[in-house]
């Protein structure tokens, strides 16, 4: 590790950047702070107030090149002009998790894949705290991870990581790490290669030893066949829905969800008795409660945790019925597989919303579902051909609208009592929308205009 004293630049000034500047100047770095956009009011304050150097709208390289060690927000890519001029230099290019692992001491559970991963992080996170774990919530997801180890003394950490942020890791070590599905998500950062994302993904396994845990889904044949090329050191964990394993969880015949650990005590609940619906749901159900057994949490606390844990916001979210008609929220819902999730989850005729920033999206993997559960569409986005494309054939009605309440109006006015309009987009929101939750919090209030 690079010693304090030294000069840092953090390039963009969000969440994990701003977290950071916390860690990093209470660790004796020189701090100089980079965003090429407009940097928010509230963080703004935070780092007029950290008395660090920083600049918005633009990145001085002459002065980033000074720096010794370089951490970059996940949301810039590898290839960008800059990142390559810094790493041409020799200067090491990390994320903001990696730069806290630096100075963490307590113990991790680190999540990903390319869906569930936020469920799974705040279920998880639910669990060890209803146990009376002293724990904390980083990552993907609420405050910045550095920020924490700067101000907080946590025992645990429970991770939702990105395929973004692993690509920045090195030397961090996951205690427990979670694979929860690997399908293709944001192939146009890895040239359009399944191989160099899934390689991304399995990050979260490096640096493991025989004291840490490998938590993974036995049904996905993407991570099997890639868990068959490595020796790992670590103890391996499976959940399946369709397999009864000996050593993991899985969902018996009875619709049972059956958790074997070490041979320690069997730990079985209902599925009707979980909290969160559907089938992936108890997917994430079977790997959070297999982290659980694994500390050791007490059989009744866990049941209590997956019977009463209320999901994030923007998944699956249910918003109003006005005359019969159901709304639900699922703008969280940036990828094909997510929407997959959703509507094979409806069970009554659909009026489904997608659309925004495609991101290299197969929609033929839906096609079935809509053709089965789709009455109609409403396009949400800037150039939404690709999605008239792949289901006029399927579809009567497909209509295209420029803002949630034009989406939300058109649903009102296609979809009868009884039915669903659904927001489950399978594309990024920043088109139109500065983020899912922007796009999904439009969503909301136009359905409470009706």
């Amino acid at each position: 590790m690079i010693k304090k004293g030294q000069n840092i630049a953090i390039l963009g000034a969000g969440e994990s950047g701003i977290g950071t500047a916390i860690l990093a100047q209470k660790e004796g770095w020189n701090v100089f702070v980079s965003d090429f956009g407009k940097i928010g009011a509230e963080y703004k304050t935070a780092l007029d107030k950290l008395v660090v150097d920083w600049e918005e709208g633009t990145h001085t390289m002459e002065r980033i090149l000074k720096a010794d060690l370089v951490v970059k927000s996940p949301g810039i890519p590898d290839n960008a002009k800059n990142i390559l001029a810094i790493k041409e230099k020799g200067i090491k290019v990390i994320s903001e998790i990696e730069f806290a692992g630096y100075y963490n001491t307590a113990k991790t559970i680190c999540i990903t894949g390319s869906n569930g991963k936020t469920t799974t992080t705040l279920l998880t996170h639910h669990l060890l705290k209803n146990a009376g774990i002293n724990v904390g919530l980083a990552g993907n997801i609420g405050e910045s991870f550095a920020k924490q180890v700067a101000r907080e003394n946590y025992d645990w950490y429970v991770l939702e990581l990105s395929s973004f942020q692993l690509d920045g890791m090195f030397d961090f070590k996951a205690d427990i790490a979670m694979l929860l599905n690997i399908t293709p998500d944001h192939l146009d950062r890895y040239e359009n290669d399944m191989q160099k994302y899934t390689e991304s993904k399995f990050r979260i396994l490096q640096n493991q030893t025989a004291d840490n845990w490998t938590i993974y889904n036995y049904d996905d044949p993407i991570i099997r066949k890639e868990l068959e090329k490595r020796n790992l050191l670590s103890k391996v964990v499976p959940f399946s829905m369709n397999e009864e394993l000996e050593q993991g969880g899985f969902i018996n015949k009875q619709e049972q969800i059956t958790i074997n650990i070490n041979n320690k005590q069997q730990f079985t609940m209902s599925i009707h008795d979980l909290a969160l619906k559907g089938k992936h749901n108890a997917q994430n159900s079977l790997a959070s409660g297999i982290a659980s057994r694994i500390l050791e949490i007490r059989k009744e606390s866990v049941r209590e945790s997956l019977t009463d844990f209320v999901n994030v916001e923007h998944r699956l979210e249910f918003v109003a019925k006005v005359h019969g008609i159901e709304f639900i929220n699922d703008s969280k819902a940036t990828n094909v597989n997510s929407t997959w999730f959703a509507l094979e989850s409806m069970d009554k005729p659909c009026v489904w919303i997608v659309g925004g920033v495609d991101k290299g999206n197969d929609y033929s993997e839906l096609t079935n579902l809509v053709t089965d559960k789709v009455k109609a569409i409403i396009c949400l986005g800037k150039d939404n051909g690709k999605i008239i494309e792949a289901f006029q054939n399927e579809v009567e009605t497909i209509v295209e609208a420029s803002s949630a309440l034009e989406a939300v109006a058109y649903g009102y006015r296609l979809a009868k009592k009884d039915e669903t309009v659904l927001l489950s987009p399978a594309c990024a929101s920043f088109d139109l929308f500065e983020n899912y939750e922007e796009r999904g919090n439009e969503f909301k209030k136009a359905v409470r205009s009706l």
